[in-house]
């Protein structure tokens, strides 16, 4: 069995999370006999192609295999329609917007054809427009690779249209993998109402999805309406072949409580800040480190001051590789206090460290972890006693510590990709 995949960022280049998980998945499904091609936009070319085939869509020509530009955008029924429409048009008059756009499209598919185009692979301003092309793109990798796999697999709402377009033009059945929703990135009212869109199609055309947790599969049938049947959970793990712990020199001797994470308000950086403010007030020897980057960095650092503590309060940035193993080797607690938290492979890496955690009940790591203490990510006098309580009583913090490290370690990619490739079999049989 081959899967056709597509992601959007592969180690050792990444931004979050998902390209980490894309690797444990592939590596995974390696060792259940699943073979694996794996397409990203902007691939570097100093990936571990060990475990899957890369194939960078920055190389690939667009390319039509059918009769005509206009067949083609036919059957992928796809339109990218622009920013600048016209937001209160009635019924008619949208009609004839979206024609005169698919005019336009086909004009331009035409000039395109034959050519490639130069993805970022980021997370940039351009980003929607990117996942257009994405899609065209994977549309032509799946009709050159139609006879090489039996399922596609598209992570995330950034690689949808491309699984959609792949499924159109060869038949070949889809999985949708949900590492998380709008409803995860903002509140309610933040909702991205084009992300959401392009999420809620994904779904919809998919022949099952995949959540990472039941958190997230609970908001995927209730917030987008898809049929329960077709929705599986999948806990991530986390892949540690090749780290080795690290031995690191400190230069304090203070305790050291670490969150690492983008600094949004996703994650419940300021929760974090209130928390430390209440652990020093009632004891000193600790310092409080905050790891990441993000829209809420300025305030969070305002935060920090007004609240006094900046002297036991440090921000080191964006950390990745081996800088995030040497913070979780600095590190006496660990902390993840999330606001809506899809699954969170943080906490998992600091175990593996032999550090003890603490995670919000709104995470969907708290389905799988027994060993992590776990708060409401609103209840910061909550917070504060758990990690009061893990820094002074040692016994507490060593019970935590062995009982972390050993769950931890039989949740591997081995074990989640199994289950995996029983949704392929499921798909392609069906």
């Amino acid at each position: 069995m081959t899967v056709l995949m597509f992601g959007w960022e592969f180690p050792p280049h990444i931004a979050g999370g998902l390209g980490t998980a894309c690797e444990g998945i592939v590596k995974g499904l390696a060792h259940n006999g699943v073979k694996s091609i794996f397409v990203m936009p902007s691939a570097s070319g100093d990936e571990d192609q060990t475990s899957t085939t890369i194939i960078n869509a920055s190389d690939v020509a667009v390319e039509s295999f059918e009769n005509s530009v206009d067949e083609f955008l036919d059957k992928v029924k796809f339109v990218h329609i622009g920013s600048n429409l016209i937001p209160y048009a009635d019924p008619e008059e949208f009609s004839n917007i979206v024609d005169e756009e698919r005019e336009r499209q086909v004009k331009d598919f035409r000039i395109s054809y034959g050519q490639k185009y130069k993805f970022s692979g980021k997370y940039g301003s351009n980003l929607l427009e990117e996942v257009a092309r994405y899609a065209m793109v994977g549309g032509t990798i799946a009709m050159q690779h139609k006879d090489e796999f039996d399922v596609i697999h598209a992570h995330d709402w950034l690689t949808y249209l491309a699984g959609i377009a792949a499924k159109e033009l060869t038949g070949k059945p889809l999985v949708v993998h949900v590492h998380a929703t709008s409803f995860d990135r903002g509140t309610d009212d933040m909702v991205d109402s084009r992300v959401f869109a392009i999420e809620k199609r994904g779904m919809e055309e998919a022949d099952r999805v995949v959540t990472v947790s039941d958190l997230t599969r609970n908001i995927v049938i209730n917030r987008y309406g898809i049929d329960p049947s077709k929705v599986i959970t999948v806990h991530n793990a986390v892949d540690f072949s090749g780290r080795e712990n690290l031995s690191v020199e400190r230069g304090v001797r203070d305790k050291v409580v670490t969150f690492l994470g983008r600094i949004t308000f996703q994650k419940g950086p300021e929760y974090f800040i209130e928390a430390a403010a209440k652990v020093l007030k009632r004891t000193e020897g600790v310092r409080f480190v905050m790891a990441g980057s993000g829209d809420m960095m300025n305030r969070c650092i305002r935060m920090v001051a007004r609240l006094g503590i900046s002297d036991r309060f440090h921000f080191t940035g964006f950390l990745r590789g081996a800088d995030v193993q040497k913070m979780f080797a600095l590190s006496d607690v660990y902390i993840m206090p999330s606001v809506s938290e899809p699954f969170g492979i943080s906490p998992l890496e600091a175990m593996r460290t032999g550090v003890p955690s603490i995670i919000s009940h709104q995470s969907g790591a708290s389905e799988v972890l027994k060993y992590a203490l776990k708060v409401d990510f609103w209840d910061v006098d909550a917070m504060a006693d758990d990690i009061y309580a893990l820094l002074t009583y040692p016994a507490l913090s060593k019970f935590a510590e062995k009982e972390g490290f050993d769950e931890v370690n039989a949740l591997k990619w081995n074990n989640a990709t199994a289950k995996l490739k029983k949704v392929y079999e499921s798909v392609i049989n069906q």
